[in-house]
């Protein structure tokens, strides 16, 4: 459970700094580039983090290993995780927001645990209590408070809705097909991060961006002095591929639907680093201090197995 409430809390950083980015000249200069700065801010995102995973294996004498696992059955089923849950799942949430407003798209990102525990109990046999499935109602109402907007802009219901389906399905899937390969002995936390990022960011570079025309953007991007950009996107990097090596370890030790559950508590991480590191002091409404405290509290207690707990005591 350590590793899945630091998952979320180093993932709120790493939103909170990449936020920072997407704000900075390069992505806001033109309506190209606020059009292309979300897919082209992951692809970078995703690179930069599979090169830290590199860096990390590569100190730890792991490439080698890491080679072998890409070989393995559940190795290639990491390599399809990380295309549902980076580009299909990642491209679903930045179509439920564009189409269908933030609010609607912080329901997207939200949903994805509830769906990944269905998954789990289906899939994976695990078992899911009937308190920790309120505890994660209340959490997941918990992060739509936190980003709810009353001025809901629906421009493109179809497409906002296709969205929704692709983010909330392609990140649960993707945890669920993550805890089945993580117990593969080969294929330890660290590899399956690699493979996962590696994927992501090929078929980012491979086909979305050449798709959207975007690589003309993007190579713009390091040819015309955009200041301290790419290592702000490396910064925020690091802290996702931590974020990631957290998150996997909870998905071996506790099982895909407690992780999810604790890693989804980043929305209400994010507001306390807004007000560190910002210096944001707007964001502390009545409403998004009390928001804020559900996800923690009710996130944390939802991934809690109170009959285990009375066992070990």
């Amino acid at each position: 459970m350590v590793y899945g409430i630091f998952a979320g809390i180093t993932w709120a950083l790493e939103t909170v700094i990449l936020g920072i980015a997407l704000n900075m000249a390069p992505f806001v200069s033109t309506e190209q580039a606020v059009f292309l700065a979300p897919f082209v801010s992951t692809f970078l995102h995703d690179l930069c983090s599979a090169i830290w995973a590199c860096i990390y294996n590569g100190v730890r004498g792991n490439l080698k290993n890491v080679g072998r696992a890409l070989k393995t059955k559940s190795g290639k089923f990491v390599m399809l995780a990380g295309v549902i849950g980076g580009p299909v799942g990642m491209t679903g949430y930045v179509l439920s927001i564009n189409y269908m407003g933030p609010s609607i798209g912080a329901v997207a990102s939200a949903v994805f645990p509830a769906i990944g525990a269905i998954l789990a109990c289906i899939f994976l046999k695990e078992k899911m209590q009937w308190y920790r499935w309120i505890l994660l109602l209340i959490t997941l109402g918990g992060v739509y408070g936190l980003s709810y907007s009353p001025e809901v802009s629906i421009t493109n219901f179809g497409l906002g809705l296709l969205g929704v389906v692709m983010c909330s399905f392609g990140w649960g899937i993707e945890a669920v097909i993550l805890a089945k390969c993580l117990k593969d002995p080969e294929v330890k936390n660290e590899y399956a991060l690699q493979i996962r990022q590696s994927t992501s960011a090929l078929v980012y570079g491979a086909i979305l961006l050449p798709v959207l025309k975007g690589w003309g953007f993007t190579a713009r991007l390091f040819t015309s002095g955009t200041g301290w950009l790419i290592p702000t996107i490396a910064l925020a990097a690091l802290f996702a591929t931590i974020s990631y090596l957290c998150y996997y370890k909870a998905i071996s030790k506790i099982g895909a639907s407690k992780a999810m559950a604790l890693d989804v508590t980043y929305a209400a991480w994010s507001i306390v680093f807004t007000v560190v590191i910002l210096r944001d002091l707007s964001v502390l409404t009545p409403m998004t201090v009390a928001c804020a405290a559900i996800v923690i509290v009710c996130g944390i207690f939802s991934a809690a197995d109170f009959k285990e707990l009375m066992k070990r005591r």
